[in-house]
């Protein structure tokens, strides 16, 4: 993947006016003539405004309606360098460090972070090579205090990934095969080798028209051949310990949220184009 450096994004990006008039060319430079008055499209940037202006008949057009930005009275430079800290931080980015790095209150950089995590969402995936299925279970405190099936207070987490492919994680309230298998029939195709552990609710993929291979964990079986969930397991420990370490704790209500975003970052690993122009693209 291209580097987008600070030094980058500064160059660019030196003060609102340029941010503004990047979202004004992604959404509008494929335009060709004013849809008002159908005169070539020529549009100015109003003075002392977030809005561009017709040459010809003076229609507005404003840029970061509909977006992220919509009524927002942060700087959009601001904006843009928060994106750029998700983009680039491979743990995640919290909202106490938003606050820290840019001054806002609390509750402005909550809502930024909050609003900056909708970019992550996906289609679903269309998955048909070698791919691997496993759950995980994040959060709860006090109970059992058990890992794994079976603990109290944690929220399950389903989980596929296509080697050397993407990967779709999805909160679920159980790990139940009535649950986790309309996911499945959903992103990975009919045939497709799959490879699980010996959980109960897998041992339905054959029947379901799957080529199913498992490795006994309760036995210390963890590799053979190349039949493992290794891949799908290191995606799970780089996501506890990125919401250990930055986010510390996340509510089930927003789990999903931050799944993307670790999802999203893990899909792209090998894009030629820096996450924060693919992440701009969005807003």
């Amino acid at each position: 993947m291209i580097k987008f450096t600070i030094q980058d994004f500064n160059t660019k990006y030196p003060n609102e006016e340029a941010c503004i008039e990047e979202i004004f060319n992604q959404r509008f430079s494929s335009l060709t003539e004013c849809p008002t008055c159908k005169n070539p499209f020529k549009y100015y940037k109003v003075t002392d405004r977030k809005c561009y202006a017709c040459q010809f008949c003076g229609n507005q057009i404003h840029p970061l309606a509909n977006t992220i930005f919509h009524k927002s009275e942060t700087s959009i430079k601001s904006w843009f360098y928060a994106i750029f800290l998700f983009s680039t931080s491979k743990n995640g980015v919290s909202a106490m460090e938003l606050q820290r790095q840019l001054g806002f209150t609390y509750k402005t950089a909550w809502r930024i972070a909050k609003q900056i995590r909708q970019l992550f969402k996906e289609a679903n995936s269309a998955f048909s090579k070698t791919t691997e299925l496993d759950e995980t279970y994040i959060g709860g405190k006090g109970g059992n205090n058990k890992r794994g099936r079976g603990s109290e207070n944690k929220t399950p987490v389903f989980g596929m990934v296509e080697r050397k492919g993407s990967i779709k994680a999805t909160v679920v309230g159980d790990t139940k095969m009535k649950t986790v298998m309309p996911i499945i029939r959903g992103n990975v195709a009919l045939g497709t080798e799959i490879m699980t552990d010996e959980y109960l609710p897998y041992r339905s993929l054959t029947k379901e028209g799957y080529k199913h291979q498992t490795v006994n964990h309760g036995s210390k079986e963890y590799v053979r051949g190349d039949v493992h969930t290794n891949t799908l397991e290191g995606f799970w420990s780089q996501l506890k310990r990125s919401i250990n370490g930055t986010y510390h704790a996340v509510s089930p209500k927003y789990l999903q949220t931050y799944v993307n975003e670790f999802s999203y970052r893990y899909n792209r690993r090998f894009y030629p184009i820096p996450l924060f122009h693919l992440m701009l693209s969005r807003v």
